[in-house]
């Protein structure tokens, strides 16, 4: 501040994650963007909470104090789906843990009211948005109020921030009082007793009036009443026709605008065009773990019309895409190009699914006006464009770029709409795939599926034809990564014991099992709260205990000696002892007797244990 001659901040940005100045980094593209429009930004990242020192450093900001905790929320960071503390911290120095508080976004709101009394307290980032209304907490197993209220913030900008946060710093510097800051989308404030309680609902969609949500109250007390809140919620996620959302909180209530609109072409280039370092700040002497998995990719969109019931993307970045331009894109490449330590891999060339590039509806009036929550579930819209043209077009470019050896495609690919184009599936394997190719198939039930709004097992299974004739052609001994999830809503366990056979009979060994978590505002962990479809209102199977979900784990983990005593108490669970020998119909090999293993092997297959065989 003072090498520039700055007396005092526009905007603070209190950060929980380490400072990392790249586009990879939610905190540096606002703090960026920000500056881009002439405002003074400061950032005060991983704070100790235990006071306000090191809150206070740079003084008490002109217009408002920004809040982030970090690129995933808090607890997220912290805990596994065990709800053991997790042995490391990708967003910190050296990966140390400990290095923000528990619901940081309430802590850190707090304690800048303690420091700078009177100036707006803003928040933001991917905890705050998916903990904006009422909603589940998994690791205190309990409903929660909106994260707004516990944080004491003025205001909350849920989603991608750049256009609220452009308006409220606007607004504010114009003089405006943030009290009055009340209609700007992709926002939500606090309304107190007398404001809203005489506020008509919205009957229908063009009426401009907000949906009533049921109450905190209402939901932390019944469970049809948190499912209904969850189905309704989803529906007003479309900025082209969400109506605004109150929930009452008491005497108090939560007013959420309409989300913000997606970025154009030009702001999103005009945002990957700033002056980003694309290191972290100079003060870290050890590495930040997430920033090496990251610092040689570029991210061409954002955005994910999937909708898949447990995943998060879709509530924070939105179903539209937005994509860079070509000659964007180029720009990052030879920016890449520059820095030092770049030996010419690109590691990832994508964005929250990496073939959705420039995809969008047909026309721009249907798309405002659709209300579906997927287009590719129950089958892929015949409104959505699937070209993969310009993506096709965009890679070429990237790969025949001077100093670029490789560019590979490490985002997830969505293989329902890959199979529809043979000309990319062929590009990927040929050009943009490094041996192993990830995919996520999930689960291979058709109820589970439905569920998680994914597609069937046989589009999986074209998609892996199609890709091992490509590699084939191309010369090229490449194989499938496949992930998938258990104890997920709808898994029973005879589902897992079937998805385990399936593994078997092919001779996949995957060590990418996810265990379910149930993070806040999901459709998945309405389902796990309340055992109800928030759609249809149709009961759902829920594996609830930790145990029953290690024990699922275990079973597509069969191959793993370590879990043969958690899958076998599974299979005995499930009545299934027929699948406990050790012929080659059989699961799991018995404790003891014949066809068991002997200490011996049991010592030697830990030791040794060969590596997943491909697909």
């Amino acid at each position: 501040m003072e090498a520039r001659g700055w007396d005092e901040l526009d905007v603070l940005i209190v950060n929980g994650d380490a400072y990392v100045d790249h586009p990879a980094f939610g905190a540096a593209l606002i703090g960026r963007f920000l500056e881009g429009r002439g405002y003074r930004v400061g950032m005060i990242a991983q704070p100790r909470w235990q006071d306000t020192a090191d809150v206070s450093r740079m003084g008490a900001p002109r217009l408002f104090v920004g809040i982030t905790a970090g690129n995933l929320d808090s607890m997220l960071n912290k805990l596994t789906a065990q709800k053991k503390v997790r042995s490391d911290d990708q967003y910190s120095p050296g990966g140390r843990t400990h290095m923000r508080p528990n619901r940081a976004s309430i802590v850190y709101g707090n304690l800048c009211r303690q420091a700078f009394p009177g100036v707006p307290i803003v928040l933001g980032g991917i905890e705050a948005s998916l903990r904006r209304i009422a909603h589940y907490d998994y690791w205190s197993d309990s409903i929660r109020r909106s994260v707004l209220l516990d944080a004491k913030a003025d205001l909350l900008i849920f989603g991608m921030g750049e256009r609220p946060v452009w308006e409220v710093a606007d607004r504010l510097a114009a003089g405006e009082a943030i009290q009055d800051l009340r209609d700007v989308r992709g926002t939500a404030h606090v309304l107190r007793k007398g404001e809203w309680e005489h506020i008509e609902t919205s009957r229908f969609i063009v009426d401009g009036k907000p949906v009533h949500l049921p109450s905190y109250e209402e939901v932390k007390e019944s469970k049809a009443r948190f499912s209904e809140m969850s189905g309704a919620f989803q529906k007003e996620t479309n900025p082209g026709n969400g109506r605004p959302l109150i929930q009452p909180h008491g005497h108090e209530a939560v007013y959420l605008n309409p989300p913000a609109e997606p970025l154009s072409t030009e702001l999103m280039d005009g945002l990957y065009d700033l002056p980003f370092t694309r290191f972290p700040h100079p003060s870290y002497s050890e590495p930040i773990p997430a920033y090496e998995t990251v610092k040689h990719s570029i991210v061409t969109m954002r955005g994910c019309f999937g909708g898949c019931s447990f995943c998060s993307i879709t509530e924070h970045e939105g179903r539209v895409i937005q994509s860079r331009s070509e000659e964007s894109v180029l720009r990052e490449v030879r920016a890449l190009r520059r820095m030092d330590g770049f030996s010419g891999v690109i590691t990832d060339v994508g964005g929250p699914t990496a073939n959705m590039y420039q995809m969008k509806c047909r026309e721009g009036r249907i798309e405002k006006a659709c209300r579906r929550l997927s287009c590719v579930h129950p089958g892929v819209c015949e409104n959505l464009v699937t070209d993969h043209g310009p993506l096709v077009q965009l890679l070429d470019k990237v790969r025949h770029e001077p100093g670029v050896k490789k560019a590979f495609i490490a985002s997830g690919v969505r293989y329902d709409l890959a199979e529809l184009s043979p000309e990319f599936v062929e590009v990927l394997a040929k050009h943009h795939t490094g041996g192993q190719l990830s995919v996520a198939p999930e689960h291979i039930d058709e109820d589970v599926l439905d569920k998680m709004k994914k597609p069937g097992v046989e589009s999986y299974e074209r998609f892996a034809r199609m890709f091992a004739c490509a590699s084939e052609k191309a010369g090229k001994d490449q194989h499938l990564v496949p992930y998938y999830i258990s104890g997920h809503p709808g898994s029973t366990m005879h589902s897992m014991i079937d998805l385990a056979l399936y593994l078997k009979k092919r001779g996949l060994r995957p060590r990418q099992v996810q265990d379910f978590i149930p993070t806040p505002m999901s459709m998945a962990t309405s389902m796990y709260v309340t055992g109800l479809d928030p759609f249809t209102q149709e009961p759902v199977y829920v594996p609830k205990s930790l145990r029953e979900k290690r024990m699922q784990k275990a079973l597509l983990q069969y191959w793993d000696v370590s879990q043969h005593d958690l899958a076998r108490q599974a299979l005995i669970q499930a009545g299934r002892r027929d699948l406990i020998g050790s012929a080659d119909r059989h699961l799991i090999p018995p404790a003891s007797g014949k066809g068991s293993l002997s200490i011996h092997e049991r010592r030697r297959r830990k030791r040794t244990q060969a590596q997943p065989r491909r697909n």
